[in-house]
């Protein structure tokens, strides 16, 4: 396994594996029994990096609401490892949808401060190890929206949610500070906020990033290099399509995107040509689809952790291999060709 440092080393800095274990699938599409197997396994290939959220699992629903952490939570109990992991979790911005989630479902003071306690509790710990925003208060381009369309109903300031971070902080309940589905502005925003007021900068930006979807690369790329803000890469597989499983005749009824057809970002026309093409350009290499498409991603420079997911052993397996692969070149140069010929097809 290879290992990336999130923080100054000055402020107990996390040394994460660069394969991220995702959990929005445990409480849906995984049970309790398999969260734990696919806990085991990945810590003993080295991966020490865990991915939560308080609204997990995804697709969001009351009833299922908080499974994905307790069952984190029950794993830690049993295995007795808290000291063995770096652990993320996410607060939620607001939503009219989830607002079964706690009694403030936005960014303020006392609805981050809700939220932790929650994730706490369920997750059998007193503190997080990495704690992110999970998307924007304000109005911005995020989830797929490429172009900006400037709305004065700018939410809670981020200013204030940082500072609610900033308490916790100091209140030894997290030990980093993380943003996730944010722009340019709002990380160097965020970063001349720490800088003035002395708080804990932010370390790491989740988005989203892979070969269908470079949007990072625009703006955020630079930002993640001169300001030392990594990017934690969610959906390198997007949404498994990459694997090639949706055209090479893999398919099953209980495949993600089948069951969960909210979920169109990866299966429009342009996504579907680009994926044959993603498809083709794997079995002139001679790797697997998925071998590629996470190799790709984990050779960016500007990538801290690349956060997989896996319903099944045998893809976690191979998804933590993807650590060893090695582009070459030309196979560099044949990748920057399909982005030219798919650019951004589904942002």
């Amino acid at each position: 396994m290879e290992y990336s440092t999130l923080g100054a080393a000055t402020q107990a800095p996390l040394r994460v594996s660069r394969i991220c274990l995702g959990t929005m699938t445990w409480g849906e599409q995984n049970s309790e029994a398999d969260a734990h197997s696919q806990l085991d396994f990945a810590l003993e290939r080295g991966v020490n990096f865990i991915d939560a959220a308080e609204m997990y699992p995804v697709p969001p629903r009351k009833e299922t609401s908080g499974k994905t952490e307790a069952y984190i939570g029950s794993w830690l109990k049993k295995r007795g490892k808290r000291d063995d992991v770096i652990l993320a979790s996410k607060v939620a911005g607001p939503t009219e949808v989830m607002a079964y989630l706690r009694q403030n479902p936005d960014l303020d003071a006392r609805g981050i401060a809700a939220a932790i306690e929650g994730s706490l509790k369920r997750l059998n710990t007193d503190y997080i190890d990495l704690y992110q925003l999970h998307w924007p208060s304000r109005s911005t381009n995020c989830f797929g929206r490429l172009n900006y369309t400037h709305s004065e109903k700018d939410g809670v300031p981020l200013e204030e949610s940082l500072e609610a971070v900033e308490r916790l902080v100091q209140s030894g309940k997290v030990r980093q500070v993380g943003l996730s589905n944010e722009t340019p502005w709002g990380v160097m925003q965020a970063k001349r906020q720490a800088e003035k007021l002395g708080w804990r900068p932010v370390v790491s930006v989740q988005n989203p990033y892979n070969l269908l979807n470079r949007s990072f690369e625009v703006g955020l790329a630079e930002v993640a290099h001169r300001e030392d803000t990594p990017l934690l890469a969610y959906s390198p597989m997007a949404f498994g399509s990459l694997s090639g499983k949706y055209i090479l005749g893999m398919d099953k009824p209980e495949n993600r995107l089948n069951q969960f057809t909210q979920f169109p970002r990866y299966t429009s026309e342009t996504g579907v040509a680009a994926t044959r093409d993603h498809i083709k350009l794997a079995q002139e290499f001679g790797l697997s689809p998925a071998a590629l498409a996470l190799a790709f991603v984990n050779t960016r420079s500007f990538v801290g952790a690349s956060i997989i997911g896996a319903t099944n052993l045998e893809q976690l397996e191979e998804n933590i291999a993807s650590i060893n692969v090695r582009l070459s070149d030309e196979q560099q140069a044949a990748i920057e060709a399909f982005s030219v010929r798919h650019s951004n097809p589904c942002p």
